[in-house]
């Protein structure tokens, strides 16, 4: 068989193609040919590369053979030549050098329209939902119980005659989490200082303490109550996760606070923490997007806001038409995908067995570029 192939010229890769790599970020030229005739007792395909024609070409990699692609990693703006070898064990072909080809950044990946339109249905939503609110159109939101029990729980606490604490969980300032809990705060403040009720805010993160204190502070001003506002009660505790926790216990178990929010992210303490506020008898409204956590402030706690609900509090509570505006396009917008995952669902249920088989398929390769 070597003895064959030695006597034979051995053939190419054919139909080589050089082109800048379609739908990315640019640095990339791709290389595709046709498996050559002899494929079959190639070693390997090797791919060659010079900025200049009248220089040598140097090696930039090898396809095992029964492959045709490969990507090679460029300077954009920079011009390449490119030439492929076949290689078996005694002998090598080279295809046609080609080039000039220069890479380049796309600006728009060709494959992704449906993402477009969803992005230009999805702003067309929002801004009509805003516009509708600003001209004083009724928006429907559904009913949250643990944002509706707010003002509640300041009112309790207020006529038991004890403080309100507020946790914001265990998150520094990069968490959204932890942005929704200042939000919620806000309004917690305004009512604790209308009602000139005690708020304690033990905070494990210090800058979260600086912002949670700005907040109050911002609150206290706006419910015309600036002279009651003590930033000595919002304070930091410390950064030790269950030395938080006995920290707080600590403080529940001595000021048997009247309501107890714990809005933020939370880890294995949610469950101390929770337990101890309902043992002293205080109205606990939680809300968290840790999952894991989840049954734990449902079953210790009185309200509790799950996931999206925690982040949906700003809008909710302050009606604010910008805000409540994004959140029902947003709703829509899920409507819509639901609608279209329902639909791939039904054509690839119906092209497994045999009813349906370009439609869903071309649907199916469609939306999978969201």
């Amino acid at each position: 068989m070597f003895l064959l192939i030695f006597l034979l010229q051995l053939s190419p890769p054919l139909n080589v193609q050089v082109f800048d790599t379609p739908n990315d970020k640019g640095k990339s030229i791709s290389i595709k040919w046709k498996l050559s005739p002899d494929d079959s007792v190639l070693s390997y395909y090797e791919v060659f590369r010079t900025t200049d024609k009248k220089h040598e070409y140097y090696s930039r990699g090898i396809v095992l053979r029964g492959l045709n692609k490969f990507d090679d990693s460029t300077q954009d703006g920079e011009k390449y030549w490119y030439k492929v070898r076949a290689v078996s064990p005694t002998d090598f072909a080279d295809s046609e050098p080609l080039g000039p080809v220069i890479s380049y950044a796309q600006w728009f990946h060709h494959k992704r329209w449906n993402a477009l339109i969803l992005g230009i249905v999805f702003c067309g939503l929002v801004l009509w939902y805003i516009k509708k609110a600003k001209h004083g159109g009724s928006l429907f939101i559904r009913k949250i119980s643990g944002l509706e029990a707010v003002d509640d729980a300041v009112g309790r606490a207020t006529e038991s005659g004890k403080p309100i604490l507020y946790l914001t969980g265990l998150s520094d300032m990069s968490d959204v989490a932890t942005i929704a809990s200042l939000s919620i705060l806000g309004r917690v403040a305004k009512r604790a200082a209308t009602y000139g009720t005690p708020l304690l805010v033990p905070c494990y993160d210090p800058i979260v303490m600086s912002a949670a204190q700005e907040v109050v502070k911002q609150a206290h001003m706006e419910a015309g109550r600036p002279d009651t506002y003590n930033e000595s009660k919002i304070f930091y505790l410390t950064a030790d996760q269950f030395g938080y926790a006995a920290g707080v216990n600590g403080i529940m178990l001595r000021e048997k606070p009247g309501a107890v929010f714990l809005q933020g992210y939370f880890f294995a303490e949610s469950l101390l923490l929770a337990e101890t506020g309902n043992s002293i008898g205080a109205i606990q409204i939680a809300g968290t997007p840790a999952t894991t956590q989840l049954p734990f402030f449902v079953a210790a706690c009185d309200y509790t806001l799950i996931g999206e609900e925690m982040y949906a509090a700003s809008s909710y509570l302050s009606k604010e038409p910008t805000l409540l505006g994004s959140i029902k396009g947003e709703d829509f917008v899920k409507l819509i995908i639901i609608i279209v995952i329902s639909i791939g669902i039904l054509l690839a249920s119906l092209s497994s067995f045999g009813i349906l088989k370009t439609s869903a398929s071309n649907f199916i390769n469609w939306f999978s570029g969201f």
